[in-house]
């Protein structure tokens, strides 16, 4: 009785096994393969700086031409600039420089006000907070972009954004001002001229 059940159901199982995977090849809906690959290339934190819902929706506006390659502040200028490889763009000629130059906050829970009510938890779309429930919670730095997605659940306001300071890693030169310009020495011109006589 017990091997005609088990025969029954691995018949039935092995059935709809077949079923969906015949459904699942006959309605395959095509993607386009570049958005995957923007997609691939942005850091999937979902965090909505871009002005997006999601990576995936701005991978889409890229590809539409709605939005520009610079807007993903957590991929940060290694994405900037894999995006400009991959769509054959120029990163310098970019209007956003203002969200480029933005410098990159951190999250910081003040440990000694958390309830570890676990919405900060729920919130982070790349898992950098570590708690449990009641418990005291904490920022993994390494995981954190800085997305802010995490300070408006929480009830207490212990959460902070704070810049984050540079490393020998992370330190760049810092971008040229467009408003200054090099003027030679008063009197430079009449020197050069008297000297080529």
């Amino acid at each position: 009785m017990v091997g005609i059940a088990v025969i029954v159901i691995g018949g039935l199982a092995l059935l709809f096994g077949l079923l969906l995977g015949y459904a699942a090849g006959r309605f395959k809906i095509e993607g386009d393969p570049l958005v995957e690959q923007i997609e691939m290339l942005l850091p999937q934190s979902q965090c909505g700086k871009c002005g997006y819902p999601g990576c995936r929706p701005y991978a889409q506006a890229i590809i539409n031409q709605e939005a520009n390659i610079n807007l993903c502040l957590p991929g940060g200028e290694i994405t900037r600039l894999s995006l400009a490889d991959l769509l054959n763009q120029n990163p310098n000629a970019l209007s956003a420089k203002k969200q480029l130059e933005e410098i990159k906050m951190l999250a910081v829970i003040e440990e000694s006000q958390c309830i570890g009510c676990t919405l900060c938890i729920q919130a982070c779309p790349v898992d950098a907070i570590l708690g449990a429930s009641r418990q005291m919670h904490t920022i993994l730095t390494q995981e954190c972009t800085g997305c802010e997605l995490c300070v408006a659940p929480c009830p207490v306001n212990c959460i902070q954004m704070i810049p984050m300071q540079p490393t020998l890693t992370t330190w760049k030169w810092p971008y040229p001002a467009d408003s200054l310009s090099v003027k030679p020495p008063q009197g430079f011109k009449e020197e050069v001229e008297l000297s080529l006589l």
